[in-house]
């Protein structure tokens, strides 16, 4: 039986989290105000009700059950450990929430399986809240392997989210706890990632450099993820350096070396890295950039990764802008406005970014050079220096290409 309030509760945060008014949930099938009355825990639901909003909403009914006094947090994590499904997770994140006196280390397993279940799900701000969590929980284990890799993958997700001084602060803090005892290659080299990415973004491409070419030597002798995202790292270094033949060279190897049965997410961003490395010469490489997109378009059927096809839809856009096809392009970006882009806080930018730049040779100059503008002054405020100057280099070529003029 399931009962009231928490059926109430429960329900409204399985609508929420799909982003769906009472309306839309409702349907055909049943009155709103039936459904309100239910979230409120005026009513207690029928079972026809209960499978019905099942259904609505794509989860199985013990998504709506309430953890029982039996059901304990190791329960629950090995339960999704084993499965996998968003119902056993979230069923997890209800234990983390109801189950207060568990062993710690068995919490920091809940944690950590939780937020990247979040992060796959581009749901960055929800991976945050449980990486915190697990950080603290990992300083009261003190177990430096614990304590690294909760810093790291917090670092990855503050840069998500555009906190850069932060995840700066917090990948470096990972990297000296991975070196001072002496971890494993992967720690390392985990926290390396977390910290080149953060500090480029920030503009500190000599620390980025530095830290690149450590990251590149202490993965020299692999052939794996590791080592290709070592690749990738350092060419983004080199772009924002303005070195893009080397970076090409570095990234080009990792597309030759690196197999999509290795890793096919990781292929296909590999592929989205290329056709942005092509669309930054001058002039733009248009033909080398489809081709690229071309190829992360057939990794993408198997993947079923709605922000990644966000992301390469936005970059057919900007592909479509750079050739002057312009109706093309925004016709793309409201493709990719329309299904709720989920992306990181850097690809959202790109996103109005380029809106802004069409608004502009659409003739909504003003509306175009305002948005530009609270664009870079976000991020400049964010300490993201690579990403304002980025705007701001944008910004000036737009207005060159509409009044003819050369940029400086």
């Amino acid at each position: 039986m399931l009962e009231q309030p928490f059926f109430g509760r429960r329900l409204k945060q399985l609508r929420a989290e799909r982003g769906l008014s009472q309306a839309a949930l409702a349907g055909d099938g049943m009155s709103t105000g039936y459904l309100s009355r239910l979230e409120s825990g005026a009513r207690q639901p029928t079972a026809r009700a209960v499978e019905y909003l099942a259904a609505q909403l794509g989860v199985k009914v013990v998504a709506f059950e309430e953890p029982g006094a039996t059901d304990s947090l190791a329960q629950a994590l090995a339960i999704a450990t084993s499965d996998h499904s968003d119902e056993a997770v979230e069923a997890l994140e209800r234990s983390l929430s109801t189950d207060g006196g568990q062993d710690p280390l068995v919490r920091w397993q809940a944690l950590w399986l939780v937020a990247q279940w979040h992060r796959g799900h581009n749901r960055h701000a929800r991976e945050r809240d449980h990486l915190e969590e697990l950080v603290a929980v990992g300083d009261t284990l003190g177990l430096p392997a614990l304590r690294a890799r909760g810093l790291t993958q917090l670092a990855r997700c503050l840069r998500a989210c555009g906190e850069i001084t932060l995840a700066v602060e917090t990948a470096r803090t990972a990297h000296q706890l991975a070196r001072d005892n002496d971890l494993t290659v992967q720690d390392v080299a985990g926290s390396l990632l977390a910290l080149v990415s953060a500090e480029a973004e920030a503009g500190r491409l000599t620390d980025a450099r530095a830290h690149a070419d450590e990251l590149t030597a202490l993965t020299c002798d692999r052939s794996d993820s590791l080592w290709a995202e070592a690749r990738w790292t350092a060419a983004a270094v080199r772009v924002r350096q303005g070195d893009l033949e080397a970076a090409q060279t570095l990234l080009e190897e990792a597309l030759d070396r690196f197999s999509s049965a290795e890793d096919l997410t990781l292929w296909t961003r590999l592929r989205v890295a290329a056709a942005r490395l092509h669309l930054l010469k001058a002039p733009p490489e248009l033909d080398a950039a489809e081709q690229y997109v071309e190829q992360t378009e057939a990794g993408l059927a198997f993947l079923g990764i709605p922000a990644l096809e966000q992301e390469v839809l936005s970059l057919r856009a900007d592909i479509a802008f750079q050739a002057g096809r312009f109706a093309d392009a925004r016709t793309l970006l409201d493709r990719v406005r329309r299904n709720d882009p989920r992306m990181t806080y850097r690809n959202r930018v790109r996103l109005d970014v380029l809106d802004s730049r069409l608004l502009i040779i659409e003739g909504e100059e003003q509306e175009g050079l305002r948005r530009m503008r609270a664009l870079a002054e976000e991020a400049q405020a964010a300490s993201n220096i690579d990403l304002a100057a980025d705007i701001w280099r944008l910004l000036a070529e737009t207005l060159a290409q509409v009044h003819g003029a050369t940029p400086a």
